[in-house]
């Protein structure tokens, strides 16, 4: 019994001791930090988010899931540095840590920043909807303004740690000279990017035509554009060579043109050409997939081996697969037309002549001897 209660005393005296309660104390407010971190997320941020659901717009709740980790880990931190604050510090060590706090504010909100400034974030979508920007201009813009944020971050927590930023920035500027004139072409692709977002030729999406690569846009960055051809691979150009070639956008065309000659053979008699070209111009002026406006049909030229007759119409559809069934079909009523008159289609050929002369030395030359 009297070992017990020496036991009792013993503990007793443990906790006065000032030692015990310096260590316990900021113990105990690191994890009730802890445990709020973990309240927070499980519990109050979905009863916030429940909360704004009711209202109009859901940037409220888009803005809180991006600041939901950054939040539970400044309240982690708060923890921390309240339980390092409650320790006897000297004064130096209180400016470190107070340096090191504000460091790590400036992180977490440049994190949050950060998630908020993305390509799928809420603000995207807000300047797309309300400024009517182009869906180019977001992936663009979106690593311009996260670029700007660290930067920033970076200044601000240098300043804190009393560096001289003026000097930094300065270097930088002569370091960005240098690297200006060594990285001539990438610069170049960085304007050139600048000015196809200015001018805005095509959109993400579209189907492009140019230098050589035709395909469809999949995304552009500072030094190049993605194309995604029709075989489903992928080509790469430079926006430098975007900015100063002839770019052909399909997607933004009306109607589509189709433009070849026919040729049939010489032999075909004047009244049935003119009756050919006729019902090929009447086809194509009843035609549904035809425009109406802009249908030529004459007998043009005389070339070498036929006579040709110029068709040139635009379709309705620019779509690739609907382009091609409609000229399918003109096509086919086009051999039908010949069939029905009996035209025959010229194809390349030459007549050679051999007087008789000629043809008796040859004869000669080759009898044997």
């Amino acid at each position: 019994m009297a070992n017990r209660l020496f036991q009792v005393m013993d503990s007793l005296t443990m906790i006065d001791n000032p030692v015990f309660q310096s260590a316990a104390v900021p113990m105990a407010i690191f994890i009730i930090f802890w445990l709020f971190s973990i309240l927070f997320t499980r519990y109050l941020l979905p009863l916030i988010i429940r909360i704004s659901a009711h209202n109009d717009t859901d940037i409220d709740e888009k803005i809180l899931l991006a600041f939901a980790r950054p939040i539970r880990v400044f309240i982690f931190i708060i923890g921390i540095y309240l339980a390092l604050s409650y320790l006897p510090l000297s004064s130096s060590q209180d400016v470190f840590l107070s340096q090191c706090f504000r460091s790590i504010l400036i992180i977490i909100i440049a994190w949050g920043a950060y998630a908020l400034s993305g390509i799928d974030s809420v603000l995207s979508e807000e300047f797309k909807e309300k400024l009517k920007l182009d869906s180019i201009l977001i992936p663009f813009f979106s690593k311009i303004v996260r670029f700007v944020i660290w930067a920033m971050a970076i200044v601000l927590i240098a300043q804190e740690w009393n560096y001289n930023v003026s000097g930094f920035i300065a270097g930088l500027g002569l370091g960005g000279l240098a690297f200006a004139l060594a990285a001539k072409d990438a610069l170049a692709n960085i304007f050139g990017g600048i000015v196809i977002i200015m001018e805005k030729p095509f959109s993400i999406g579209d189907w492009v035509q140019v230098s050589g690569v035709e395909g469809t846009i999949e995304g552009i960055s500072f030094r190049s554009t993605r194309f995604r051809t029709f075989d489903q691979s992928v080509v790469t150009v430079p926006n430098s060579t975007l900015a100063n070639q002839a770019i052909t956008n399909c997607s933004r065309m009306g109607k589509r043109r189709v433009n070849f000659y026919l040729g049939i053979e010489y032999a075909t008699p004047r009244e049935k050409i003119e009756k050919c070209v006729q019902r090929i111009r009447d086809m194509l002026q009843k035609h549904p997939d035809i425009h109406p406006e802009a249908i030529f049909v004459c007998m043009e030229n005389f070339s070498e081996s036929s006579l040709d007759i110029l068709i040139y119409y635009f379709t309705n559809t620019t779509d690739r697969a609907e382009y091609l069934a409609a000229k399918e079909d003109i096509n086919f009523r086009i051999i039908d037309i010949l069939e029905t008159e009996n035209v025959s289609m010229a194809f390349p050929s030459r007549t050679l002549y051999i007087d008789n002369i000629s043809a008796d030395k040859i004869a000669n030359n080759l009898a044997p001897r």
